[in-house]
């Protein structure tokens, strides 16, 4: 009888974060288990792989939150901690552009479209959207769209921006290759303000990277981009759904056509350096909350918004 196979384990900072900022973080070495957006929906509970002696332990992603007591039973016995917890929000292309667009709230949709015009005004009176499938238009789309990524709060605080390696340049390329594979970029006045990048798997089109330059950030060209690629994956006809993949988001709320309540769940190897990191992690997170509740309870949000991102 042959042997499970030994899942890598990799170094995941366990953050304590106040917002998009970093105190400090414990490393444990993590396998990584995600769930697919079907897993989620379907409430399917992951299979957990071997792991070397040296691992601390599982990070699953994306486990739905009323599967959450099974997968700490199904461990036997590891140490659970949540590290997130968020709805995993996805569009439903069977319902067809306008019955998207008529489901969104009325100011969203107006809000998104009165933005459209002001941005169409500053490019001439049209929207300068740019599409990208072709294998050979990857490396000038991650050219444009890497420079934008430069400028994001999420490069800059979280280093979660648009992948700068010749590794992710051909991974895009193969991609495009397989026709599995969508890019946008939307340019103001000449000048290039987002981007949207989104592998396809099985059918279901992943929102992997987005960014915008924030010298725009008063006409919303991410959610005016958003709209326009929307508007092309549902003339396409080809897709199932969108998954707009872990962490939430306003403007994942205002688009989506549903979504999977879920957590991202610690299971860690019974250990006193695990229970004591849990520990902290757990009391500095409820310390966050209390605070954050205080500073909205007296009106400071968008201060507290503005010192948390820098």
């Amino acid at each position: 009888m042959s042997q499970q196979p030994i899942a890598a384990a990799r170094p995941v900072p366990l953050k304590f974060e106040v917002g998009a900022r970093t105190l400090m973080a414990i490393s444990r070495s993590l396998v990584r288990v995600p769930l697919s957006l079907d897993d989620a929906r379907e409430g399917r509970l992951p299979q957990l792989p071997a792991m070397s002696r040296d691992a601390h332990g599982y990070t699953i992603t994306s486990l739905p939150e009323d599967r959450q007591e099974a997968m700490v039973y199904a461990s036997g016995g590891m140490l659970p901690f949540v590290r997130q917890r968020y709805t995993r929000y996805f569009i439903d292309f069977g319902v067809g552009f306008e019955g998207w667009l008529a489901g969104l709230s009325s100011s969203a949709r107006q809000g998104v479209k009165r933005k459209a015009k002001k941005i169409a005004a500053e490019s001439g009176g049209d929207l300068d959207i740019r599409h990208f499938r072709k294998p050979e238009e990857m490396e000038a789309f991650h050219d444009v769209a890497r420079k934008i990524s430069l400028r994001t709060y999420q490069e800059r605080l979280l280093g979660s921006g648009l992948p700068d390696s010749q590794a992710f340049i051909d991974s895009m390329q193969a991609l495009a290759a397989a026709d599995q594979v969508r890019a946008w970029l939307l340019y103001i006045g000449g000048d290039p303000a987002a981007y949207l990048y989104c592998p396809v798997v099985d059918g279901t089109v992943i929102y992997a990277h987005v960014g915008h330059d924030p010298a725009f950030n008063d006409l919303s060209p991410g959610a005016v981009l958003q709209l326009e690629a929307m508007r092309d994956m549902f003339e396409e006809g080809r897709f199932a759904r969108f998954d707009f993949t872990e962490g939430e988001g306003q403007h994942k709320r205002q688009f989506a056509t549903g979504g999977v309540p879920c957590v991202d769940l610690l299971l860690l190897r019974p250990s006193l350096a695990n229970r004591l990191t849990t520990v902290a992690l757990g009391g500095f997170n409820g310390g966050v909350a209390l605070a954050k509740k205080a500073v909205t309870g007296v009106g400071l949000e968008k201060l507290a918004k503005k010192v948390r991102r820098g």
